[in-house]
């Protein structure tokens, strides 16, 4: 199992400022870049991913190096495709190890700025990953993301015993309700396609701060069993 440990991050303060809703130049601000400047210097992003390959499907699931995984939806993504990659990132337990729980404003900021290095790294992957296998364009499913049963957050068991043991390679450990920690983490699979896939797509939650693309109707009614 590759993994990554050296994993160049930004943090981009006017775009961190802007999304805390906090004003340049106030006391609020200050404390802000003070906690940015702990993030650059502490936060150690980390990946592990494998490259692995399809060996069976059918309409509701896909068996991946002995590992088979349900459902429609990634069955559906995957058909054109016998190569993926599944992958684990992370923000780090070293910030993870921060707290400010006797602040809660600061410890509001602090998580934001642990997405924003997990978001970074995330981009990191990928684009080490099409680079170094001339992938092309990619796009990824995760346990959990989309509608629950769209593939279940029960399926990170599979993901993560397929990877092997990811809390030695890079720190994450499965709890057992199949969260991550540390909590700011990503798993998933990504593989390679034209079609700009989002699990926003097969989402419904209304209102969704983080939402990247509308919800798809057609493409979620055809994920229904």
């Amino acid at each position: 199992m590759p993994f990554l440990t050296d994993i160049a991050f930004v943090l981009d303060a006017d775009f961190l400022l802007k999304q805390m809703c906090l004003s340049p130049n106030t006391p609020d601000a200050d404390e802000f870049h003070e906690l940015l400047s702990t993030a650059r210097k502490r936060a150690k992003p980390k990946a592990a991913y494998r490259e692995c390959y399809i060996e069976d499907r059918t309409d509701d699931t896909v068996t991946i190096d002995g590992s088979v995984f349900k459902s429609r939806l990634l069955s559906r993504n995957l058909s054109e495709v016998q190569r993926v990659f599944p992958f684990v990132v992370t923000c780090g337990k070293e910030l993870d190890q921060i707290s400010f729980r006797d602040d809660i404003l600061k410890d509001y900021w602090w998580e934001a700025i642990k997405a924003e290095v997990l978001t970074s790294a995330r981009s990191f992957l990928k684009n080490e990953l099409e680079k170094r296998f001339r992938l092309g364009h990619t796009s990824a499913m995760s346990p959990g993301s989309g509608d629950v049963h769209i593939w279940p957050i029960e399926e990170q068991r599979p993901l993560f015993r397929l990877l092997g043991d990811v809390k030695s390679a890079i720190g994450v450990e499965l709890t057992p309700s199949f969260l991550m920690l540390p909590v700011k983490s990503l798993s998933g699979i990504r593989f390679q396609t034209e079609v700009d896939f989002r699990s926003c797509q097969v989402c419904r939650r209304k209102d969704c701060p983080l939402r990247s693309a509308p919800l798809d109707r057609v493409l979620w009614e055809n994920c229904q069993h």
